[in-house]
């Protein structure tokens, strides 16, 4: 099982910054993607997550092929891929409370407050948030506290593929580490794929079972 981007062109606004580029990640294994700046890097990631449309070639997810993007798609196929971005600031509305950050996904597929309430719990521990971090909003914590809650919050659902773009790069070390040691445990747990996507030849040499260049 896999998560393929066939042929796959795309850009924005008429500008196309990705040009028939195949790609895939499957089930268990980490691969690592580097390339300069405006390669298309972050754009293969977002087609991939099933946050942006291809302006030709498709992505298929387990042999199905998807169409559509965000809500477009079935929650049972789009909440089978998680992606951690490289700001957390920027992809967390900042209004919200971290565990109100990390349940988020739960509230948007009609889980039971239950559920969500113990999951948010066991997520928050793994990433090392504690009870009082969680009822803080984005400002009143560090860039790597809001890391970890993203984390949890891609995690969430459980996905089968998880895509890292340029996640790590504004951590310190030790949360560098710790972020890549809980994604290593959900691996083992869940057979979970992973694209890291980063500059760091060091970091991808020791992280992924394989490397590709653009």
């Amino acid at each position: 099982m896999s998560l393929v981007a066939h042929g796959v062109t795309a850009g924005y606004r008429g500008l196309t910054v990705l040009r028939d580029a195949s790609f895939g990640v499957a089930a268990g294994e980490t691969v690592g993607l580097r390339g300069p700046s405006g390669c298309g890097k972050s754009t293969l990631v977002r087609v991939l997550a099933l946050l942006h449309a291809p302006d030709a070639g498709h992505v298929s997810l387990g042999g199905v092929v998807v169409s559509g993007v965000r809500h477009r798609v079935s929650a049972a196929l789009r909440t089978r891929v998680g992606v951690l971005f490289q700001s957390p600031r920027a992809a967390s509305d900042p209004r919200l409370r971290l565990a109100d950050l990390i349940a988020e996904p739960l509230h948007a597929t009609g889980h039971a407050r239950a559920h969500t309430r113990a999951r948010v719990a066991e997520l928050a521990d793994r990433v090392g948030l504690t009870a009082d971090l969680l009822t803080r909003r984005p400002h009143e914590v560090s860039d790597g506290q809001l890391q970890r809650a993203c984390l949890a919050r891609a995690l969430v659902h459980r996905p089968a593929y998880l895509l890292c773009d340029e996640a790590t790069t504004m951590l310190d070390a030790s949360t560098q580490a710790h972020v890549a040691a809980v994604i290593a445990q959900e691996q083992r747990r869940h057979g979970t794929g992973v694209l890291v996507v980063s500059h760091d030849a060091v970091l991808l040499d020791r992280w992924a079972d394989r490397v590709e260049t653009w």
